[in-house]
Parts: structure tokens; C-alpha cells; sequence
């Protein structure tokens, strides 16, 4: 290891961040390739569902004030692979066209900070239909600067002052990876915590992700006295931490709370803010905590200091809503920045019916279990669990081998309902980097299930879709689909290029054969 000639920095301000940036930069989407970097926890269908409800009953709030005629922005920040995008999207366009009801106009805008991302999202098949619709937006967008928005499609640019409606912001894993400072509070004084690094030897020649994987940092504390200072714009905020800490390591997310001040001024009415994240809302959780670790998954992350933010926007007003019961692996929030918070009623009742009674972090609490267990549960539970998580394709693409083995003992019912899951899998499916033949998984198992029509029509696609050579397998189970649909034609034209890649397949010899009336 080598140092950095004992430099220190600020937290906020050492080398990690801007590593952390360039990684993102350079990798763009493929950050989110095989999970790399996590984003299943934040980005699934149940939290897309779940989401999509607080939405759509904050535009019902809106509607109740007589607020119909401005639209209604919803700014994600952070927005990655565009996986949240997509399901929101997909489950607000659902509920708005089942309601019927007269709502606000909204735009979705998606932001991160590479452009690599936004030439990604505008490129994706799963989000060019919404943009095409005049409901999703994108930008470019630095959290620990910038003041304005502007929108690549539209070509609108967003100013301080600009928007009649609150703005509705989405931040999940989030604020858990921009700069944070990190304080120590001890008998009613604060401290900073500078960091200097230790390098490993190779560092020169080795990529972003591999040097924040390698580093070590150490910790100096030295008396900041102007945390104190009336000054300071979190000053309550930090009297509390005075007032109620010993021997507390903090991560105080001024950053956050800076980026939260500057998009509230975008406009006149607000904001509502929704966040998922491993984050702290509990003071007594900040309570003799130790030096924060770095956790490495591709970029680094640290724990998000929501009580800071939950603190310094209820001193100004706000309400917010977090579970009462505790978190294991993603607190999900919500902050009511916003003039008359309590008359915000159907988002606050969406929260407590899709986040505090069964939200995404139950959800994926018992996606854990099921991802050891699967091979023992019965066909019902699968199904049950498979609407559960809004016909997710990871479950499928998990269990597909254990739905196989119990087909044979399957009801009709239960035929018939792999089928109806299996097309709404794929109609909310949104492929990521990584690669996977979902078509093909589909298409064989219903092959299985004697549903030859709708097997040939997901095995022509998986055809299309893939880059290798075809395998005799799938040519062949198209022949048999063909020929049980009478078109004896394709059937033939399948079955010879099986035994082009297998001249002794003997069951498409058998085919072929009766085909040519031998």
C-alpha cells in the first residue's frame, strides 16, 4: 500500500467522490451489469407498484385542491439503469387509464449525472414509448450543484420559480452515495473527521472501481467550531446532535440537504420526496456509531442520515412518513415539504397501504427466503409469491426449473395462470446490460404446458433476439409447435435446420420423416 503523503481532506471533499464520479462516467449503464452495482432491491416491480400508487394519489390530492391544469414534474434522481423509470411508468399509465378520473398532466424526468446514462435511457425499447407519449423527460443533473433542469426532449429548461405544482422527487439508493460530511460529537462539541488514504501499490494502472475497492482510509478529528456558529444553515440540526450524542461518529448529509433547498426552489409550492435507502431515520441508530465503513459494490456506498433530513425540513414545516417497525435492508420514506401537508391525503394513505402495512423492504425480506427455498415450495406458493412481486422475471427465471418439475401434477387453473403470468412478465419485462433469453425460458416451458401457439411465438422471438447459433433444441421443439398447428410447412423448414446442427437427432428424423410421408 502506499499513502497519499498523509494529505488530508474533508470528507466531503476527498478523492473517493470524485473516483466514485469517474467510475459511473466510464461505465455509464454497464455499471448495473450483473449487478455490480445492487439495484433489484430499489428498482423491482413491487416498489415500481408501490411507487406508482403514492404518485397516483398525490395527482388525486392535487385534483382535490383544483389543481388540474399544471402538470405535475416527477424528478428522479440517480436514475441508473432506468429499471424504476420503466415499472413507475408502466403501473401509473395502469392505474390513470383503469381510474378514469380527471388528473394533472405529468412528466416523468429521469437524471443522472453521465451522459452516457441519458444516451442509454433514450435509446432503450422499453422507455421510447413513454417518451413518444410526451411523459418522460431527461436530464443531466449534478446533485452538488446545479440549479436548474434542463430536458433533453422537450428542450424546456426548468428555473427557481418555475413550477405552480410541488415538485415530486425520487431518490432511491441515492443519498447514500454523494459526498456526506462525517462528524464526531462528544460532550456537547463537534468535531470533523478528515480522512487521508491509503493506496494500494498499483493504483497507477488499476480502474476506479478497484482502487475504491483497495483503499484505506484513516481518520483525524479536529474541533469545528463552525458547525456551531448560528451561521451555519443546519445549526438545529446539529444542536440536536450536541444535545442528544456521545462518542458519535455522523454522517451529516449537508450535500443532500443542499440538493433538497435547491430543487424545492424550482418551485413555488414544494416538494414531496420519496426515498429508499440503507438510511437512518431514528436518532438513537446514530448513537456511539463507530467510523463509517466503506462498502464496495462496483461504486462505494455509506449509510444515509435521513434523521437529518427528516429534522432540519420538519423544523421548517414538513411532515414525514417512515415505518414504525423496523428496517432490514432498505428503509423506504417519504417527506412532505408542502403547504397543507395533511390534506395530501391519498398519497399519505398510498404510504401506509404499499410502504408501513407490506412494503418493498418486507417484499424483498421474503424474496431472501425464497431464493433458498424454492426448490421445496408447491405450485400455488410460487404463483402466489410470482403476483406478489408483480410477475417479476428474476423469480421466474429462478423458479422456471422448479415449475417444470411440478407441471405434471398442475390443475388447469394453475396451467392457466403460468400462462397469464408468463405474458404479463413479459409485457413488464425491461432488459438490463447483462444479457438473458427470457424468451426462450418462456417458450420452452410453455412448450411443457402443450400451449404450442403461444410457445412458437416467444421461441421466434427468442430466435430473433439471440446472437448465437441457434440451438437444436429450440428448432426443434418449433417444428413440433408447428405441426401441431397444421403449419406443416414451417414445420418442415424447422425440422431440416435441426439436422443441419444434429443429422442424428433421432426425433426430428422421426419428424421429418412423417412430414415427407416415408
Amino acid at each position: 500500500m502506499t499513502d497519499s503523503g498523509q494529505e488530508r481532506y474533508r470528507f466531503s471533499e476527498a478523492p473517493i467522490w470524485e473516483l466514485q464520479r469517474k467510475y459511473y462516467e466510464e461505465l455509464g449503464m454497464q455499471a448495473w451489469k450483473n449487478d455490480q452495482v445492487p439495484q433489484y432491491i430499489t428498482s423491482n416491480p413491487m416498489i415500481g407498484t408501490g411507487y406508482a400508487e403514492m404518485i397516483f394519489g398525490f395527482l388525486q390530492d392535487r385534483a382535490a385542491m383544483g389543481q388540474t391544469a399544471e402538470p405535475v414534474i416527477i424528478l428522479e434522481l440517480g436514475a441508473g439503469a432506468g429499471r424504476l423509470a420503466f415499472h413507475v411508468l408502466q403501473k401509473l399509465c395502469e392505474l390513470i387509464d383503469y381510474a378514469g378520473l380527471t388528473l394533472p398532466p405529468f412528466t416523468y424526468v429521469m437524471s443522472d449525472l453521465p451522459w452516457k446514462n441519458i444516451t442509454g435511457w433514450q435509446q432503450h425499447p422499453g422507455l421510447i414509448p413513454f417518451a413518444q407519449q410526451g411523459i418522460l423527460d431527461f436530464a443531466r443533473f449534478d446533485a452538488v450543484a446545479d440549479t436548474e433542469l434542463h430536458l433533453t426532449q422537450s428542450g424546456k429548461v426548468i428555473i427557481p420559480g418555475t413550477l405552480e405544482q410541488p415538485l415530486m422527487v425520487i431518490a432511491n439508493y441515492f443519498f447514500d452515495s454523494i459526498p456526506q460530511e462525517l462528524l464526531y460529537v462528544d460532550e456537547g462539541k463537534i468535531y470533523e473527521c478528515e480522512v487521508s488514504l491509503k493506496y494500494p501499490e498499483q493504483s497507477a494502472t488499476m480502474g476506479p472501481s478497484e482502487v475504491l475497492r483497495d483503499l484505506i482510509p484513516e481518520y483525524y478529528y479536529r474541533r469545528a467550531e463552525g458547525y456551531e456558529e448560528k451561521s451555519y444553515p443546519y445549526r438545529d440540526v446539529i444542536a440536536f446532535y450536541q444535545e442528544k450524542m456521545e462518542d458519535a461518529h455522523v454522517l451529516f448529509p449537508a450535500a443532500a440537504l443542499g440538493c433538497m433547498e435547491r430543487l424545492s426552489a424550482l418551485s413555488v409550492a414544494g416538494f414531496l420526496l420519496l426515498t429508499a435507502d440503507k438510511g437512518d431515520h431514528r436518532p438513537e441508530n446514530w448513537e456511539y456509531a463507530e467510523p463509517p465503513k466503506l462498502i464496495h459494490h462496483g461504486s462505494i456506498s455509506l449509510t444515509a442520515n435521513y434523521h437529518a433530513l427528516v429534522c432540519y425540513f420538519e423544523q421548517k414545516g414538513a411532515i414525514s412518513s417512515f415505518t414504525e417497525h423496523h428496517y432490514k435492508n432498505l428503509n423506504v420514506g417519504c417527506i412532505y415539504m408542502l403547504e397543507e401537508p395533511m390534506r395530501h391525503v391519498q398519497a399519505r394513505l398510498a404510504y401506509r397501504r404499499f410502504i408501513e402495512r407490506f412494503g418493498p423492504d418486507d417484499f424483498f425480506s421474503l424474496k431472501l427466503w425464497i431464493d433458498q427455498n424454492f426448490d421445496t415450495i408447491g405450485m400455488q406458493q410460487i404463483l402466489a409469491f410470482w403476483r406478489l412481486g408483480g410477475y417479476d422475471a428474476e423469480l421466474f427465471i429462478q423458479t422456471a426449473e422448479r415449475i417444470s418439475s411440478l407441471l405434471e401434477d398442475a390443475s388447469d387453473e394453475e396451467i392457466l395462470d403460468l400462462k397469464l403470468g408468463i405474458d404479463r412478465m413479459w409485457t413488464g419485462f425491461y432488459p438490463m446490460p447483462q444479457k438473458y433469453d427470457l424468451a426462450l425460458d418462456s417458450g420452452l416451458l410453455l412448450f411443457e404446458m402443450g400451449l404450442y401457439e403461444d410457445s412458437r411465438r416467444f421461441l421466434t422471438q427468442s430466435l430473433k433476439e439471440t446472437e448465437d447459433e441457434p440451438v437444436v433444441t429450440v428448432l426443434y421443439c418449433l417444428a413440433i409447435c408447428s405441426y401441431e398447428l397444421e403449419d406443416l410447412e414451417a414445420a418442415l423448414e424447422y425440422t431440416r435446420q435441426a439436422l443441419v446442427l444434429a443429422p442424428e437427432h433421432e426425433e426430428a428424423l422421426d419428424l421429418l420423416a412423417a412430414l415427407s410421408g416415408d
